[in-house]
Parts: C-alpha cells; sequence; structure tokens
C-alpha cells in the first residue's frame, strides 16, 4: 500500500511528501541552519508543519516546538532562552511585533519546484542530538518548563509505541490533537515510521474531521476525551457524520483522565471501546490498552516499568493506589537552565505526582494529580473524588480554596449540557459523598473550558471560583 497525507485542499503520497521535506529542508539550509542549530517552530497543525518539521530533523536541528496559541510575551522570552537561530511561523501565531520570523508559506515558496541532491530523508544527525527537541509542559499544574529530549530516544518511545499498540502500514491515521504536543507529535512521526497513511484535519472542526475520516478511510482515531464526547454528539445528531467513526478499527484516547461513562457509550455505539493510554512530556508514551487489552490504561510497554508506593517510598501490592514512579530508557534527558543549557534530569526511577494503581495483570489505572487537600480533619484528593463521580455518571471538576475555619472550601464545577440548576446537583452530589466532601459551592457549566491540549483548564476554573466567591 502507497501511503499518504491527506489534508483538506490535497492528497500527496508519503514518497512525494518526503521529496516536499526535503525541498523545505534546503531552503532552510540556504537560511544558515545547520546541524545543532536551534530553530523555533510555532504554527498549527498543517501539511506544511509536518513537512518543516520532517525538513528540520534532516538537517539535525535542535526543534523548538511552541503551541500556536503562546502568547507574544512567552514566546519572547522562549526565543531568548533557547537562542533560537530561526522563528518558523504562520498567520495565526502572535508574536512580539520586532520579532524577525519566517512565514511557512514564505518557506514552501522559496522550496517549490527545486532539484534537490539527497535522495531521501534521513534523520541519523537528528537522533545523535541529546536536544533534537525541545518541548514545553503544559503549565496546568505551574509554570510551563522547557523540556530537552534526544531526537533517538524519542523515536524509540514511538516504536515501542506502535508494536504495543499494533499500527499498520495499511493503516490510516487520525489525530485530532495539536501537533506541536507530546501526544499529537508522536501520531504524526508514528505515520512516518511505520509508512502509514496519515489525516491533517481541522481538529478544531470536528464536522469537517469525521467527513475527512470518512473519505479517506480512516482506520485509527486519537483524540481526548473532550473531543470523543463532541464526536459523539455530532454523529447523534449529523448521522450522514457517523461511517467517518464506524469504519475505525481503533479509538485511542490520552491528554485528560478518561470517564467510564464515556467508554461505554461508545461500546454501546459502536461496538469498540475507548483506548486509554498514560505518558508524559517529561517521560513520553508509558502504557496502552489494547484492543486485546482494553483494560484502564493497559500495560507499560516492553523495556518500561511501572511500580506504585506510598508516602515514605514503599511499594505497594497490587490493587492498593500511591504514587505512580515510572522507570524509562526514553525520559527527557534534562529541562532548559535560564541560560539555554542543559539541566540533567536523574536517572532510574522517576516521580510522576500522578495517583494510581496497578491489578494483578499489571494494567494501569490512573486516579489523578496528587495533589492533597486538608478539611475538617480530614486528607481529601480532589482528583480521586472526581473519578469516583464520574463513575456514577457525575460530570465534575472540584477547584479548593483556602478556608480558615474548614482549611479548604471546595467548589464543585458540573458539567450538564441539560443546565440542570445548583439545587439538583447539590443534592446528588451529596447523597453521593461523605459529608466531609460535600460541596461549599456548586456550578453548573455547560461544557469545562479546555486548555490547549483538551484537557479541562485548571487554572480558568480556579479563576472561576476566586471571581464568583467574590461576587456571592
Amino acid at each position: 500500500m502507497n501511503a499518504k497525507i491527506f489534508a483538506p485542499d490535497a492528497v500527496r503520497t508519503l514518497p512525494e511528501f518526503e521529496h516536499d521535506a526535503l525541498r523545505i529542508a534546503q531552503a532552510l539550509g540556504e537560511r544558515g541552519v545547520g546541524l545543532g542549530d536551534r530553530v523555533m517552530l510555532k504554527a498549527g497543525n498543517s501539511p506544511a508543519w509536518v513537512a518543516t518539521l520532517l525538513g528540520l530533523m534532516h538537517l539535525g536541528a535542535s526543534i523548538v516546538l511552541v503551541d500556536q496559541q503562546e502568547h507574544a510575551e512567552p514566546t519572547r522570552q522562549i526565543i531568548l532562552r533557547t537562542g533560537a537561530k530561526l522563528v518558523l511561523r504562520d498567520e495565526d501565531a502572535p508574536l512580539d511585533s520586532n520579532q524577525e520570523s519566517v512565514h511557512l508559506y514564505e518557506l514552501l515558496v522559496s522550496a517549490a519546484g527545486r532539484q534537490v541532491a539527497d535522495e531521501r530523508l534521513t534523520v541519523e544527525a537528528w537522533n545523535e542530538l541529546p536536544d533534537g527537541l525541545i518541548m514545553w509542559t503544559s503549565g496546568s499544574t505551574g509554570t510551563p518548563k522547557g523540556v530537552v529530549k534526544s531526537g533517538r530516544k524519542f523515536l524509540k518511545n514511538l516504536e515501542r509505541n506502535a508494536a504495543q499498540v499494533g499500527h499498520r502500514e495499511d493503516d490510516v491515521l487520525l489525530p485530532l490533537l495539536p501537533f506541536a504536543h507530546q501526544y499529537g507529535l508522536s501520531m504524526v512521526l508514528i505515520a512516518w515510521l511505520k509508512r502509514c497513511s496519515l489525516v491533517i484535519a481541522p481538529y478544531r472542526r470536528l464536522d469537517r474531521a469525521l467527513t475527512m475520516a470518512q473519505e479517506s478511510g480512516v482506520t485509527v482515531i486519537d483524540a481526548a476525551p473532550s473531543s470523543y464526547r463532541s464526536m459523539l454528539n455530532l454523529a447523534a445528531r449529523k448521522p450522514s457524520l457517523r461511517p467517518g467513526l464506524d469504519r475505525a478499527r481503533m479509538f485511542c484516547v490520552g491528554a485528560a483522565p478518561l470517564d467510564d461513562p464515556l467508554v461505554d457509550q461508545y461500546r454501546a455505539e459502536f461496538g469498540r471501546p475507548l483506548l486509554d493510554s498514560y505518558g508524559s512530556t517529561e517521560l513520553g508514551n508509558i502504557a496502552f490498552a489494547t484492543t486485546d487489552n482494553p483494560v484502564a490504561c493497559g500495560q507499560a510497554m516492553d523495556g518500561i516499568r511501572i511500580r506504585v508506593v506510598d508516602d515514605s517510598g514503599r511499594e505497594v501490592p497490587a490493587g492498593e493506589h500511591g504514587e505512580l514512579e515510572v522507570d524509562t530508557p526514553d525520559a527527557l534527558e534534562g529541562y532548559l537552565a535560564e541560560d539555554g543549557t542543559l539541566e540533567p534530569a536523574p536517572r532510574g526511577w522517576q516521580r510522576t505526582g500522578d495517583l494510581g494503581r496497578l491489578d494483578a495483570h499489571g494494567n494501569l489505572f490512573v486516579l489523578g494529580r496528587k495533589y492533597a487537600v486538608h478539611r475538617m480533619g480530614y486528607t481529601l484528593y480532589p482528583e480521586l473524588t472526581e473519578r469516583g463521580l464520574a463513575a456514577k455518571g457525575c460530570s465534575v471538576r472540584i477547584v479548593a480554596l483556602p478556608d480558615e475555619r474548614r482549611g479548604s472550601q471546595l467548589v464543585f464545577f458540573v458539567e450538564d449540557d441539560q443546565s440542570r440548576d445548583e439545587t439538583y446537583w447539590r443534592e446528588r452530589l451529596s447523597g453521593l459523598l461523605a459529608s466531609y466532601e460535600h460541596p461549599d459551592r456548586v456550578v453548573v457549566l455547560d461544557q469545562f473550558p479546555l486548555n490547549r491540549n483538551g484537557k479541562p483548564d485548571k487554572r480558568r476554573l480556579e479563576q472561576l471560583a476566586q471571581d464568583r466567591g467574590r461576587t456571592r
């Protein structure tokens, strides 16, 4: 099968697309980009983004990936911190007005029609770079960090990923994710490594994405839970979009916690479960559920170990929850220091800050962040409470605010497309929780605000909780 790259306005075979990337590499070389130079790529998902990424890998450049929506001032700080030699962007990427940059369209025009000497796309030089990739954590639980990753380790991690999940040459992959982040980038490069087809669809316009899925014969979809929820609703309202989901053999999920009711809905509607996963920007992809083992986040990939420890660091038996620790050869090289140099990361077992448990078969159940709240003499973990409520059909996010008398005030945000009032939800939630877990306030939303990765935006919810508290 000849793999293809599907875009809204064009279809190219993979060899044709790679030739485009070689032309771009030549154009970048004429702009002075060479081995080890740091180049920022700040643009939205597009064929030009993917071709430029491959062109930079071919040159052996250190690629600084920045989300297209990142504000101008943080972007300026990243440019200074990384010492980026060149900034590549599209028209929707905010930049300081004084910042020199090259538009991807300008790069494409310069590359068009070139005769290139290189016969094939190679990444050997890029593999040797300790800083082949510099990515940024989402900052949902603190200040974003520059995560420095080896090119070789990153691709090796994707080989483990593809082997466990079972990607094939005849697959057509549809990642409904931002390519500048770990999950989306993984799927783009898995398509290239496995020589299978890739659909570059507008992931914020799921109606168009499902139309492309049908027309291109998509077999594997990767998306955040919020996107799967929206796609289910779209297919119900517009049956003409349903074939884009019907034909997929795998529905893969990541980037945010997955609720059991959504898994059950997909199994009921399409006869296939949502296959959950676990990973991070720092440690790479860690564990995956598969069609043969569709349990929670599945098992750790070959060569990677997971354990669960208590507060004193002792490993706990199967079935007990605690903090997840991971030992992976694919971990980050380190974090980017203020002066742009590498601060090496420790090796061996790495703390994740996540709560979870392993069953007797080594399947991973992720329960949320290890974020404790002290209230009325009890220690609570809000994300554990959220997971428990999700299993009972309540989609909730909890924000804890300081309270001198109780220790913490709990604000429950409830996602409810039926817009049932606060009284209804307060009574229902109080009936499901112990008295010390009862909400102090309930706020009903049609939909949770989402960050760039498709996760519920905790910072925005915290701001809403504080603002509403001041107006009471």
